[in-house]
Formats: C-alpha cells, structure tokens, sequence
C-alpha cells in the first residue's frame, strides 16, 4: 500500500492529497528516510509523521483495507510518540500567548498593564 494512502486510511490526514503534499514537503520519514507518496509500506517499518509540530512516531502493524473507523485505527498502527514530544507543543502554545504581530500598532492600556505584570514577575 502507498504511504499517502496509508496515512489517509489511518486517519493522520484528511483527505489523500493533503498526505501527498506532506510527502512531497518531507514531512513523512520511513525508516528514518524521506520518501515519495508513492512509496510502498510493509508490515514492520516505522513510520515518523511531522505535524503541528510534532514528530508522531508509528509501526505499521497491518494494511487495512480500505479507509477504517476512529476506533478501528489501533489495529492497523502503533503510536510510539514520546510524551514529551505532546508537553513541548504545551509550551509553544503558551509562548504564542504574548506574541504581538508586527503592525497591530502600539500596546493597548490592557496590553501594557499585562506586560508591566509579566515583566516584574521575573
């Protein structure tokens, strides 16, 4: 079975393009090397999936069929993510909360109350 029909039939994207393009952007390793969408998955191989940064960690255990249910999706694959891949994408989360684009115009009273507080905490 292809790795973007893989992908799509364990449910880690959407539609099978979008598996095509992460494919095609480096996103999906199989055994620690890039790889094509076309490339062919076997039973055993471990797979490494980059998405909203993070690196899903997956061991191919079957091929199904066709594209299988959210409760079916363990049959077919093995997640070894560490969790400490899930508690580092806690801390971008919080690190974007106090980031300004550029543009947006000078701080509010609000915004600069709020960062007179988080500067006299340090």
């Amino acid at each position: 079975m292809r790795i973007d029909k893989y992908l799509w039939t364990t449910r880690y994207y959407k539609t099978r393009s979008k598996a095509t393009d992460a494919c095609k952007k480096g996103h999906i390793k199989i055994n620690a090397s890039n790889c094509k969408p076309s490339k062919e998955v076997y039973i055993g191989e471990k797979i490494v999936v980059r998405k909203n940064q993070i690196n899903y960690e997956l061991e191919v255990l079957d091929l199904p069929p066709n594209r299988v249910g959210a409760k079916l999706v363990d049959l077919y694959r093995k997640d070894t993510t560490p969790k400490e891949a899930f508690e580092n994408s806690e801390v971008l989360k919080y690190s974007k909360d106090y980031y300004r684009k550029k543009g947006t115009g000078r701080p509010t009273k609000k915004d600069r109350r709020d960062i007179d507080d988080y500067t006299e905490e340090e």
